[in-house]
């Protein structure tokens, strides 16, 4: 080693071998060097065994209240070594990003379909009808659609409100009547913004209500067969082999098994 590195390393005399200065320094490194050996070792560990790592996780919804929230509590909860990194966008920005690799999982409204991409079912939300505070209807628990009718809606252009907006028509267009829809390009915090000031009312996912709005009130929105639901279901590749995916998908199927209701 000496010769190798072409210092002294140890220091010899009659009385016995001790360490030079550079010899310490070369058993201090060395020390170093075993313990980052021994800690990538059970860091790659970890990782195959997907209990450390990354996840990225695409959403449009809210992370305020509901389901998806409450997963991403417990798979950190469990997984406390996974980095888990999160990206809100459009579904098709999404589905984009699934494609290039950068983003393991998205989570979205509509019923699974047929893609090149694995899909699973998932849960179901009310749709909420966000309401000005001094409105008519803000002292009912629940609003029919019925009651709806000649309201002004604001809707967000951004997902999921074109899904919303499909609902809305559903609901209360019939020949020659449509609702008064006015569309904007900002996101669903802005459109609550406007709804309590007294813009008009608008329509929200279930998760949404778990952010306080200053003047607005949300209330479920129902006809005759009950409240109106918007699903959920998550999207993924196939061959991606990240092992902390397959963890979360586990626990996505342990929460909201398939042959559940889906609420």
């Amino acid at each position: 080693m000496e010769d190798r590195l072409g210092v002294q390393v140890f220091e010899r005399t009659s009385g016995g071998v001790r360490l030079t200065t550079a010899g310490a320094e070369v058993l201090r490194t060395s020390r170093h060097l075993v313990e980052t050996v021994d800690h990538m070792a059970a860091t790659a560990k970890d990782i195959g065994r997907g209990e450390a790592g990354q996840l990225a996780i695409g959403f449009y919804t809210s992370l305020s209240a509901g389901n998806l929230r409450a997963s991403l509590m417990e798979y950190a909860a469990r997984f406390p070594k996974v980095d888990i990194r999160t990206i809100e966008g459009a579904r098709r920005c999404l589905f984009a990003s699934m494609e290039r690799g950068t983003l393991d999982v998205a989570i979205v409204t509509g019923e699974p379909s047929a893609r090149i991409v694995k899909a699973m079912p998932l849960w179901s939300e009310r749709v909420m009808v966000a309401l000005p505070e001094g409105h008519r209807l803000a002292s009912n628990n629940i609003v029919y659609w019925t009651d709806l009718k000649d309201e002004t809606f604001l809707l967000s252009q951004r997902d999921p409100g074109p899904e919303i907006q499909d609902i809305l028509l559903a609901k209360l267009a019939a020949p020659g009547e449509r609702p008064k829809v006015i569309s904007h390009d900002i996101s669903r915090e802005n459109i609550k913004s406007l709804v309590g000031a007294g813009f008009g009312v608008s329509l929200m996912c279930e998760a949404c209500v778990g952010a306080s709005y200053a003047g607005v009130v949300y209330r479920e929105a129902r006809d005759g067969n009950g409240p109106s639901r918007i699903s959920y279901a998550t999207y993924w590749h196939g061959d991606n082999d990240n092992p902390a995916l397959a963890h979360f998908l586990n626990l996505l199927e342990e929460r909201y098994p398939l042959l559940s209701n889906g609420d």
